[in-house]
């Protein structure tokens, strides 16, 4: 068993220890972007959804509703959804904010973007657009988005994350979502409160409504501050 840091260090190799500073090096830029700015709604979503789809178009809308009552919108930067939202908040002159990352394809960043970092690592950015949020917003998406929606409800399920607002738009898309989560629920696999973490709607007014309710949080004031996960608490 490693005892010290120095014997840690011994151990690795050249290639753990570039590695290690690459993901600082990103984790920290990403850090430093969110304490830009007040904590947002973080969107959601498919990259590959065309503006003129029918949930583009409501990301489109909710982000300028969002913009109109003062709230920052965060996005992973790229097309489609996150397209989509920041074209909203854009136009009424909001704070329109991309997380962007480097990928094969899909990915680049869109014009409608007030502010922009690129990540090299998907976990730095997630990361990021966590912690740049005060409410979460979950339009249809692949892989990408269905890795996002599991991480944040089992952080907020373990209570290693603040629990905040989560919705997920679109009933049609999420109704089998639903299903899957009520057979967790049946075989045990989670407890029936965790259900409560989200809530599937097509009402955009109600995220709207929810970040109201919480207001608008000082830049030095982010809601990671002095929380402590459930594992830590005596």
């Amino acid at each position: 068993m490693l005892k010290t840091e120095e014997e840690l260090l011994r151990k690795l190799s050249i290639a753990d220890i570039e590695r290690a500073n690459a993901y600082a090096k990103d984790l920290g830029r990403g850090l430093q972007a969110v304490r830009s700015f007040p904590q947002g709604v973080t969107i959601f979503g498919s990259a590959r959804l065309p503006q003129d789809d029918k949930y583009c178009q409501m990301a489109y809308k909710l982000g300028g509703l969002l913009a109109q009552n003062g709230h920052a919108v965060v996005t992973g930067g790229g097309p489609g959804i996150m397209e989509a939202a920041n074209h909203g908040s854009y136009e009424i002159g909001g704070r329109s904010i991309g997380f962007n990352i480097t990928l094969m394809h899909e990915q680049y960043p869109n014009p409608y973007l007030t502010e922009c970092i690129t990540f090299e690592y998907f976990f730095a950015r997630k990361v990021a657009l966590a912690m740049a949020a005060k409410v979460f917003v979950f339009f249809p998406g692949g892989f990408g988005t269905m890795d996002e929606i599991s991480e944040i409800l089992c952080l907020m399920q373990e209570m290693k994350m603040p629990k905040m607002p989560v919705f997920l738009i679109g009933k049609a898309y999420w109704r089998s979502f639903d299903r899957i989560i009520k057979k967790m629920v049946e075989m045990k696999l989670i407890n029936k409160n965790d259900v409560k973490i989200f809530k599937i709607t097509d009402d955009l007014t109600e995220v709207v409504k929810a970040a109201n309710k919480i207001g608008h949080p000082k830049i030095s004031e982010n809601f990671y501050d002095g929380f402590r996960e459930a594992s830590s608490i005596q």
